[in-house]
């Protein structure tokens, strides 16, 4: 995909088939010379969006924070090298930027090339069973690019027609800088996105609730400090781009900086809302606020504000954008519930079937050898309370005293830091649903089964009569914790 943009983006750069974004004589020669150098960064910028994902998998955030510094370190350098002392121009802003893709791309591979990788790249085999379930996931998430494209060139066209190529710079400029800061809060919503997609598989209402509160509790105050930081320093930062206050675009550039952080914070809320709703299939809610965060608003409220407003105009409707879909998120829950929410529960329109009530869970958490044996009891009596069969019930404790007995064993003391075994049972409709979850090294009990003596029934004979009995099993190795799923 990258390389059929980056083909298509080359031709139209060398060729100047670009009448169809702009007609401005002086606008064309220097977007032709930003397109080429926005085509060398577009494989990087693809894949190391894809590979932030799979660290966070590993739980190796830490190296997706150093890439984004070292993008932004890279990219602050190259625009001075390139722009300010050789005069690159447009080349030279768009280089810089590609060039600080590939390092952020490069710091995030080398991991991949590491004994330390547990997912690697291969072709080999391909799994295409759940593409369908994939694109229906992924589509609002890719049409939202497409809608930014046509946002950009109804924007374009009113700061064109309005403003002039003069506006042109000053919001390109705006544009490019605040991209850097950008990598912060798609950093959070990388975390938040394997937490929510893990929580919704377990069906565990409390894990889904506690990530939407770290968002708006440690999330949002972190990125309203770093959009204050850079309406305070506004000028200055101008000043990498433009020299003479006197000069029109440079208050154009100075309002942008001070006008346009402020969607940031109220992005990181509506980046969550949209994520969330695609995990947990609310494909309405997703296309509306993807249409509205994509092109409706900005471009709406852009053409209604230009004529008064100027460029200005650029950056209010960006800000009216944020507050829109934050708006959107609260009517949505209100109409659900048919009450405005009051409860985290109820802003996220979770359904009363998700999950089960703390009457029908136990939690039992594991740190010794000791507390291995009162395992099986707990959940023992656990389910003669809830009135399972004995048979599964017996098979339940037995089995996962087994199993945190094995991690105990062989996992705690690998190295030295301190572990422990998060165990929940589940008591929901007809099934028992069993959930053992610890940070020890990765360690797949499912190719463990398999690859047991089939001639010797005396070693993990829990382990063996609850695979055999499971009427599903699944194991995750996720953001460096070892996660096995039974359902009988």
């Amino acid at each position: 995909i990258s390389f059929v943009f980056i083909a298509a983006m080359l031709v139209m750069a060398i060729f100047g088939i670009t009448g169809f974004f702009t007609r401005d004589p002086q606008v064309r020669p220097l977007f032709h010379a930003y397109l080429l150098g926005q085509a060398i960064g577009l494989f990087p910028f693809l894949l190391g969006n894809q590979l932030s994902a799979f660290l966070s998998l590993q739980n190796n955030t830490r190296r997706t924070t150093a890439a984004g510094l070292a993008f932004i370190a890279a990219n602050l350098v190259l625009n001075f090298l390139f722009v300010q002392l050789l005069h690159m121009g447009t080349f030279g802003l768009a280089l810089a930027s590609s060039l600080g893709m590939w390092v952020f791309f490069l710091v995030q591979a080398q991991f991949f090339c590491s004994d330390r990788a547990l997912v690697r790249l291969s072709l080999h085999p391909l799994d295409w069973s759940e593409a369908a379930d994939l694109i229906s996931i992924g589509v609002p998430g890719a049409l939202t690019n497409g809608y930014e494209t046509i946002r950009g060139l109804i924007v374009n066209k009113l700061i064109t027609v309005f403003v002039g190529s003069v506006g042109l710079s000053a919001f390109a400029a705006c544009n490019n800088f605040l991209m850097l800061f950008w990598a912060i809060p798609y950093g959070m919503m990388a975390v938040s996105r394997m937490l929510i997609s893990v929580a919704d598989g377990e069906e565990d209402r409390q894990t889904l609730t506690d990530v939407m509160r770290v968002m708006f509790r440690r999330f949002l105050p972190i990125q309203c400090m770093i959009s204050v930081l850079i309406i305070a320093f506004a000028v200055p930062i101008t000043h990498m781009f433009y020299h003479d206050p006197a000069d029109p675009v440079f208050m154009m550039t100075v309002w942008g900086f001070r006008i346009m952080p402020i969607c940031m914070p109220l992005s990181v809320i509506g980046m969550h809302f949209v994520c969330y709703s695609q995990i947990s299939r609310k494909r309405f809610l997703v296309h509306l606020l993807t249409i509205l965060d994509g092109v409706a608003c900005v471009a709406g409220f852009t053409a209604i504000l230009i004529p008064f407003l100027g460029i200005e105009s650029v950056y209010a409707a960006n800000v009216l954008n944020g507050i829109v879909v934050v708006l959107t998120v609260i009517v949505y829950a209100t109409v659900k519930n048919g009450h405005i929410p009051r409860t985290m529960d109820q802003l996220m329109t979770i359904p009363d079937s998700f999950g089960v009530s703390p009457a029908q869970r136990l939690d039992v958490s594991v740190r010794s050898v000791a507390e291995v044996v009162l395992v099986s009891e707990q959940i023992m009596n656990f389910c003669e309370r809830r009135g399972i069969d004995s048979h599964r019930s017996s098979l339940a404790g037995l089995a996962m005293e087994e199993m945190a007995g094995n991690v105990v064993e062989h996992g705690f003391h690998k190295d030295r830091r301190h572990h422990s075994i998060d165990i929940r049972v589940a008591h929901k409709g007809d099934d028992l649903i069993l959930r053992i979850k610890d940070d020890c090294r990765p360690f797949d009990p499912i190719q463990q089964q398999k690859m047991m003596d089939p001639e010797d029934f005396t070693s993990n004979i829990g382990l063996r009569m609850i695979f055999k009995r499971a009427t599903d099993i699944k194991y995750q190795s996720i953001l460096g914790m070892n996660v096995l799923t039974i359902r009988i």
